[in-house]
Order: structure tokens, then C-alpha cells, then sequence
């Protein structure tokens, strides 16, 4: 100490002290406020602003007052110099952290607004945030008087060290990045992999793809793998979907009436199913004369790739129905067989559903 502590020294010290807590307790009350208006705004940003600056201003009121009470102390020179380096240290964490958020809320609020970006992919914000925090790192030493020029020199030689050891997981960073910037996949977007796995797309994080599949299921796939394999996206370039369902009636049926009734079934699931588009124009298409029926195709739109299971069970349910109404027949297939043991030709049997007609008649040597 340069001098003796007096009275005045811990009034002006414990002054110094209620004041920097004080600041803090009104600073972060205005900021709830505000937090509370931000949330009634349409924009995110504010949101993510305001939370950053409700933990970095009263840090920042409480630091303040610390160095003035560190001030009015008659502390010698070495002593002031290091707590004031603590301070400010503790001041460029508490930055460094709420700046890393803010920046990650911002990037997250612009994902996920645009339509061309993967809306809530983790890996832009997975970076931006480790780059905010490695910057406020460096900040850091340089507070405390550190020299980060030979850091830097060894960051740049070990990192070829590192980039041999680490081919697989930035094969799999650089794979996410360039699906993520040719916008073919995009979050909840359905996608069907030729290796089977398909489902919807959850995240795109900077080493790997998650899937949910239908079956509520996760699938995780390395970023990589994803970029090679070929892949359908059943939502671009637009979510709407067209679907195809096989049918057919006997040859004895009436064509024109069998497509009157379809077409009437058709318009029914499409104005009354969750999930149907109605404005998608239905069609019917007869294809194949077939061995036992009339095939013909119905074109049906659905909204998303799931929905199209309900709109296929409702349709061949309501269809079903209104042809035994109707009294068009739907044959089951037939097919006319010959059994023969050895020289003797079995009488033939008439094949209806895999069973043989008729009672099969004894065979004889």
C-alpha cells in the first residue's frame, strides 16, 4: 500500500460497490422490459439482441464497479494492474459469450426466414459460434499480454497435421456446406436415399443428416455419404405430390360408366380427406388388356408424400364399395393350369387366387 486504509477508503469502496449492483438491477429489469415488447414484434432478431444484452450489461455494471472500488483502495500498482486484468477478462468473456449467441440467434433468425436456405441447419451456426468464441480467445491473451503471433504460426503448421488426421470429418463439414449452398435439401423437406433410407430431414449439422423416418425413427447419415448418394427429394421442386393407383374391372364392364363412377369417387376423397389437393384435376387412364380384367390407372394429387397412405386407403375403401353398388365386377385373376405325372395328362383345373378349383382328381401311375 502506498498509504494506510482509512474510513473514507470502505464508505467510497462499498459506494463504488452498491452503485455497480444497483445499475446492474435496474439495467437488467429495463431489459426484461424490452424483452417482453421484442417478443411482439415479428422479427427474431430483437429477441436474441435484447437476451444477449440482459447478461452482458449488468456483468458489465458490476465490473465497473469493482474497478472503482478497486480505485479508491490505496492498493500498490501491482495489484491494481491485476485486478484489473481479471476484470477485463471477465468482461471479454461475458462479451465473447453473448456476442457468440447473438450472432448464432442471427444467423438461426436468417435460415430459417429464407426459403433458399436450410432453415435451422446447426452447422452455419455451429461455425459462426466457434469462430466468435476463438476470437475472443485471442482477444483474451492479448488482454493479458500475451503474444498470439506464434500462436497463430503453430495454429497454421499443426493444422495440416490436423487436416490428415481429420480427412473423414471435413470431408463430411465440406459435403454439409455444399448441400446446405445448392439448396437441395432444406429442413422437413421428405427424401428417399437409393441406399433405402428415406424420411424427413431434421437437421443438417456440420458432420452429419438426420432423418426421421415414417416410423418415428431417426436415421443418421454422414454428410459425405449423403452428397454421393442419389437421392429424390419429394418436395422440390414444389411439395404437392401426384399420385398413381392401379386398378381394374371385367372385360363384360362399361368403360364409360366405369369412368363416370371413378372419377365421382375420385372428386369425393379429394374435397373430403385431410391431405387431398381438390383443385388437382383427376384423371383415369385405361392401359392393359390384361389376362382377367381391363387395367386402368387413377391420378390423384395429395399435398405431401405422407399423406398419400390415407388418401390410397380411403379411395380403395370408397371405390370398393360404390362398384359393388354399381355392379361393376372387379375379377379376381385366373389361370388355366395342366398336371401331368409321366405319360397320363391330368384333366385341367381352373386356377382362381392361388387355389384350384373343384376337386383335384386322384393320380395314377
Amino acid at each position: 500500500m502506498n498509504r494506510a486504509l482509512t474510513v473514507h477508503d470502505l464508505v467510497f469502496c462499498g459506494i463504488a460497490l452498491v452503485t455497480g449492483l444497483l445499475v446492474a438491477f435496474l439495467s437488467r429489469t429495463l431489459l426484461r422490459w424490452l424483452a417482453g415488447h421484442a417478443k411482439r414484434t415479428r422479427w427474431s432478431g430483437d429477441d436474441v439482441i435484447v437476451d444477449a444484452l440482459r447478461t452482458v450489461v449488468p456483468w458489465a455494471a458490476i465490473a465497473g464497479g469493482t474497478a472503482a472500488a478497486a480505485a479508491v483502495l490505496p492498493l500498490t500498482r501491482t495489484v491494481q494492474h491485476t485486478v484489473n486484468q481479471c476484470l477485463t477478462v471477465l468482461l471479454i468473456f461475458v462479451v465473447t459469450l453473448s456476442a457468440a449467441r447473438v450472432v448464432a440467434g442471427l444467423v438461426q433468425s436468417v435460415t430459417s426466414a429464407r426459403s433458399g436456405v436450410a432453415g435451422s441447419a446447426t452447422i452455419f451456426v455451429n461455425i459462426t459460434r466457434v469462430l466468435v468464441l476463438a476470437i475472443g480467445f485471442l482477444v483474451a491473451l492479448q488482454s493479458l499480454g500475451i503474444s498470439i503471433a506464434p500462436m497463430l504460426t503453430a495454429l497454421g503448421v499443426g493444422g495440416l497435421a490436423v487436416a490428415l488426421a481429420l480427412q473423414d470429418t471435413l470431408a463430411n463439414l465440406f459435403a454439409g456446406i455444399h448441400i446446405l449452398a445448392s439448396k437441395t435439401v432444406q429442413r422437413g423437406d421428405y427424401i428417399r436415399l437409393s441406399s433405402g433410407e428415406e424420411g424427413y430431414v431434421e437437421d443438417i449439422n456440420w458432420r452429419q443428416t438426420t432423418i426421421r423416418a415414417l416410423s418415428n425413427n431417426l436415421v443418421v447419415i454422414p454428410n459425405g455419404e449423403l452428397a454421393k448418394s442419389n437421392m429424390t427429394n419429394f418436395m422440390r421442386p414444389e411439395q404437392q405430390l401426384t399420385i398413381l393407383v392401379q386398378a381394374g374391372v371385367a372385360y363384360d364392364s362399361d368403360l364409360e360408366h366405369v369412368e363416370r363412377v371413378t372419377l365421382e369417387v375420385v372428386a369425393e376423397v379429394m374435397t373430403g380427406i385431410t391431405g387431398a389437393v381438390p383443385d388437382h384435376e383427376p384423371a383415369v387412364r385405361f392401359h392393359t388388356f390384361g389376362d382377367s380384367r381391363i387395367g386402368f390407372t387413377v391420378i390423384l394429387g395429395v399435398g405431401e408424400f405422407s399423406d398419400q397412405y390415407r388418401i390410397k386407403h380411403e379411395f380403395i375403401k370408397r371405390l370398393h364399395r360404390r362398384y359393388r353398388e354399381e355392379g361393376i365386377r372387379i375379377p379376381a385373376p385366373t389361370r388355366t393350369v395342366a398336371l401331368q405325372q409321366g405319360a397320363v395328362l391330368i384333366p385341367q383345373q381352373r386356377v382362381s387366387d392361388g387355389a384350384v378349383q373343384g376337386e383335384a382328381p386322384a393320380l395314377h401311375d
